[in-house]
């Protein structure tokens, strides 16, 4: 039976970990894909939020739900704008 969502007010510093390391581990990926595919700055962009989220996360799951709410509602967003390996467009 699946879980439900949970808040990240909600979840342990663990599960809040896991949460910012798969974002940021998708960002990477996606920011190779637009690479290959040539465009550079849907790249840029992926990688960078990726390394931001990775940087802030031993620091985000213990205090600062805000912000670290904030930036995985960012990388989701545009994880969302690569679908099928074309970018539909980039945030500048």
């Amino acid at each position: 039976m699946r879980e439900s969502a949970k808040t990240l007010d909600a979840m342990t510093l663990r599960e809040r970990s896991d949460l910012m390391t798969s974002v940021a581990d998708a960002l990477e990926a996606t920011a190779e894909k637009a690479q290959e595919i040539g465009n550079e700055r849907f790249a840029a962009n992926s990688i960078s939020l990726a390394r931001i989220i990775s940087g802030c996360a031993g620091d985000v799951v213990t205090n600062n739900l805000p912000a670290a709410e904030l930036l995985l509602r960012h990388g989701i967003a545009l994880l969302a704008l690569f679908p099928g390996g074309t970018p539909r467009s980039t945030v500048h």
